[in-house]
């Protein structure tokens, strides 16, 4: 199951959402407009949005206008929270290109990111059903901070442990995946049952995206930016807390973690520790789990060609590259 064969099943969904994303970046403030074409230009696969767009389908909603203003609010809210990501752990590149921040500094980069925030919030407002989307909206904002500032500070402590491994992947990752999820079909008259397993569904797969990507940190070789780039920024992530638990070298381990800015052998060093303990295979079977999840929580749903997407989506974190 290939993107461009989901793209074409969703048809007119997928060019009127890219289109309402791109149309509510407009400005006539000429450095804005050339960041964000260039932002535009390298946008990656809109994973989110897509997902949002399946849902909606599978669960039979019928106000396409409305799923597309939230499909392309997930989107921006995505990308905002990208541009204030790289300023944070100071990204050099990001899908293999410069970022933002290399290129025009923080100070721009953190603008255009709340530009783009701005735009998602301008989208939620023109929903016909913004009450009940607002509250979800502000919920995830205050989610993605709250991981971001509790990433930062396990970064200084080097204490992180697997709570709060999974407690930063849901605040970073999960709640943006439940956003696009859940507010799909919040609109067009889905039954309640249905708006519960879309966000067990977002949030199950947000948790096995992320998971993955800690996973390559380790053994990929293309993610469009360095891999093992998560230690280096003294991230412990579940590939390494499962080496810790499965060697019981946890101390000397969380003493290389916290010395890495003093001593820049120690990242090949922890590298190759997760490698030799099985870090690996413990984090790749809680990326089994979250993938049956997301499974299990659209197996009710009416047999479709939407339904299958989904369950393909899931699936597909346990055989990705990048």
């Amino acid at each position: 199951m290939t993107r461009s064969y989901i793209l074409g099943a969703l048809g007119t969904d997928w060019t009127e959402t890219e289109e309402l994303f791109r149309a509510s970046l407009a400005t006539d403030v000429q450095l804005l407009e050339d960041v964000n074409d260039s932002i535009l230009h390298n946008n990656g696969k809109m994973l989110r949005p897509l997902l949002s767009l399946c849902m909606a389908r599978a669960c039979g909603c019928t106000d396409a206008a409305e799923s597309h203003k939230l499909a392309a609010a997930v989107e921006l809210l995505h990308n905002a929270t990208l541009l204030h990501d790289d300023v944070a752990d100071l990204a050099e590149e990001r899908r293999g290109r410069p970022t933002v921040n290399s290129i025009y500094g923080p100070v721009p980069a953190v603008l255009v990111g709340d530009f783009w925030l701005a735009s998602a919030i301008g989208l939620v407002s023109e929903s016909k059903h913004y009450r009940q989307l607002s509250e979800a909206f502000a919920k995830t904002v205050k989610d993605l901070v709250e991981g971001e500032m509790l990433q930062q500070q396990k970064a200084f402590s080097s204490d992180t442990t697997e709570e709060d491994c999974l407690r930063i992947i849901y605040c970073k990752t999960g709640s943006l995946f439940e956003l696009a999820c859940s507010m799909a079909v919040s609109v067009g008259g889905c039954p309640q049952e249905y708006r519960e397993l879309a966000s067990a569904y977002g949030t199950a797969i947000g948790y096995a995206f992320q998971i993955k990507d800690d996973i390559l940190d380790y053994v990929g070789k293309d993610l469009g930016k360095p891999v093992g780039i998560d230690i280096r920024e003294k991230k412990i992530t579940l590939p390494l807390i499962g080496a810790m638990k499965n060697s019981g070298a946890e101390a000397e381990i969380r003493r290389l973690v916290a010395g890495i800015d003093s001593n820049p052998e120690n990242p090949e060093k922890i590298h190759t520790f997760v490698l030799e303990n099985g870090g690996i295979g413990y984090a790749e079977k809680r990326l089994e789990d979250y993938i049956a999840q997301a499974c299990k929580a659209v197996s009710v749903l009416p047999e479709s060609e939407f339904k299958d997407i989904l369950i393909g989506l899931a699936e597909y974190n346990a055989l990705r590259e990048r």
